[in-house]
């Protein structure tokens, strides 16, 4: 795939446009339009709007032409965002505001990311394969209608902290009272001791702890009544910015250090695509309780049946306490997470996220994983497509069975969408093993979690997200099955590697295998490849409506819609 070559606003104007069309499509059913054009009519705003389909995928991962009203104005991405926001908003105005504005600055952020990797197309020496990953993300989730936005991030901060800018800045340290402070750990020293030695050296007062901060978070969380209090009453002192750069990673708030033991993941409070990315007190719980159930049993029993397969643990986390009286949390917090990925690994673990992205600041446009299918492809003297399905194949039984196996086999589910997926390669390119890290997305299931219960009592009964199989079931479906193995069918597809039909197949196959081997204790697989429609997260109508994924009940935080599974088509 060339890149046509165009300035950063168009790039990053025609990626947001494909995304908000790959939304409406996926969200309200428009079906593959016969002439190769797709027509959409928006009754509430009396127009309609005409866009050239490039590629239809069987997947959702189309590709499109330039967007125009029927009377042929061109429609760039934030005027789109209205006219879809009007139609699907009933009547709420400031939903379709907020719409709008947030794709507009999705689309900015995007062409500033474009231009300066454009610049500057080299990762910096020292830059691990685990950290060019992570940053590689420049347009964001395909199937997100505002995936860069980062409202709060003036254009300076967004240039600092953003990782497809590559910044790396110092943590921000504040000492607080001993009182305040709640922490534990897994690790054979307390949080406050590992956490300390990333100081540089800085002294705290007397008796007080050291506590780290993104420095984004930093600068908020002063104006915080509950840290001014803190403040005030001299239980709390900010120390300003000390010790060396720390790298942000896909996630932005997850920040990495080639030569650090661990990853730091902390609050904050911007709305990075749907919601405001703050650790809850139950995330830190739930994070450090399955890294003791890891310890206990569950890690070598893993080990055995997949051995290439592993969680990347959160073994340690602290927190600073809101004052008596202040509901709203200080926003002062750290997960200690392992780093596995230091400079020098013998691994190269790689987001499958920014794996599969294409890349629009590159002369090629294309992805890593292009490159990789290609390369695989010339060594052995193949097409192209038949590497990419040995690919596809190495990918499914390395990464997304250990997942599945461990829901049938402990009853616990794994949130493993593509950015909470890393991959392992060998030395070819080819998947050896992957890895989950998240500490949100653990589903305990009532009816089967008992199995881990030899090694940690009543494990998730009281880590927020003990529900029933159906439910956990329904959000598998999504994170495992459609955004990661069919959103890897819909990359290759869309990046002219595959056929996306010929991959369905690979992947009927593949389900039916793990139905076979796990019965009725992996219904999941069944419900993947026989059910005719699935349940989908629709991340645009859940921006419409203004909902915030990560509150609120689990089965509430999210509108979901039915759609035609695609495995059950092909087989027609």
């Amino acid at each position: 795939m060339t890149q046509i070559q165009e300035p950063p606003l168009a790039v990053a104007d025609r990626a947001a446009t494909d995304g908000l069309l790959r939304c409406w499509v996926r969200e309200t059913g428009v079906e593959r339009p016969d002439d190769g054009v797709l027509r959409l009519e928006f009754p509430s705003s009396g127009t309609g709007v005409e866009v050239p389909v490039r590629y239809w995928s069987p997947a959702g991962w189309h590709r499109f032409g330039p967007a125009r009203l029927r009377s042929g104005t061109p429609l760039p991405a934030a005027a789109l965002a209205a006219l879809l926001g009007t139609e699907a908003a009933d009547g709420d105005t400031e939903c379709v505001t907020d719409l709008t504005g947030r794709v507009g600055d999705s689309v900015r952020r995007t062409a500033a990311f474009v231009r300066a990797r454009s610049a500057a197309p080299r990762d910096p020496d020292g830059t691990t394969a685990f950290l060019a990953a992570e940053q590689a993300l420049i347009t964001g989730h395909p199937l997100h209608p505002t995936p860069k936005s980062r409202e709060g991030l003036t254009e300076a901060e967004a240039a600092r902290y953003s990782p497809e800018a590559r910044g790396a800045f110092p943590l921000h340290w504040f000492a607080a009272d001993p009182s305040v402070v709640q922490s534990d750990s897994s690790l054979d020293r307390t949080a406050q001791d590992l956490l300390a030695s990333f100081a540089g050296g800085l002294r705290p007062p007397a008796g007080t702890v050291l506590v780290p901060a993104h420095p984004w978070q930093a600068q908020d969380a002063v104006h915080r009544p509950a840290v001014r209090a803190l403040l005030d009453a001299g239980l709390l002192h900010d120390l300003g910015p000390a010790g060396p750069a720390w790298s942000a990673t896909s996630s932005v708030r997850t920040l990495y250090r080639a030569d650090a033991p661990v990853m730091l993941k902390f609050s904050l409070g911007l709305r990075i695509t749907n919601s405001r990315r703050e650790n809850m007190r139950s995330e830190l719980h739930r994070g450090l309780a399955v890294d003791r159930l890891l310890t206990a049993g569950l890690a070598r029993a893993l080990r055995a049946a997949h051995p290439g397969f592993a969680v990347v643990r959160d073994p340690a986390w602290l927190a600073v306490d809101a004052p008596d009286g202040h509901r709203e949390s200080t926003g002062l917090d750290v997960v200690v997470r392992d780093n596995p990925f230091p400079a020098g690994a013998a691994e190269q673990a790689l987001c499958v996220a920014g794996l599969v992205a294409p890349r629009p600041d590159l002369p090629d446009g294309r992805s890593q994983l292009a490159r990789l299918v290609h390369r695989l492809a010339e060594a052995s003297g193949r097409p192209a497509h038949e590497a990419a399905g040995e690919w596809f194949d190495r990918y499914a039984e390395r990464v997304v069975a250990p997942v599945l196996w461990l829901y049938a086999t402990y009853g616990l589910g794994l949130e493993a969408h593509q950015q909470n997926t890393l991959v392992v390669l060998d030395g070819t390119g080819l998947p050896v093993g992957g890895r989950y890290r998240d500490n949100q997305g653990y589903y305990f299931s009532p009816a089967r979690s008992e199995a881990l219960y030899g090694w940690v009592p009543g494990i998730g009964r009281d880590l927020g997200t003990y529900v029933a199989d159906e439910v956990i079931d329904e959000r598998l479906a999504y994170y495992v099955g459609i955004n990661n193995l069919l959103g890897l069918v819909g990359a290759l597809g869309s990046q002219g590697l595959a056929d996306e039909e010929a991959l369905l197949r690979r992947a009927d196959a593949f389900l039916a295998g793990l139905a076979a081997e796990h019965g009725d204790r992996l219904r999941l697989a069944s419900l993947l490849r026989d059910e005719p429609v699935l349940r989908c997260k629709a991340n645009l109508l859940t921006r419409v409506h203004g909902m915030d994924e990560l509150t609120g009940p689990l089965e509430a935080q999210s509108v979901y819609v039915d759609l035609p599974n695609p495995i059950v088509e092909v087989r027609k």
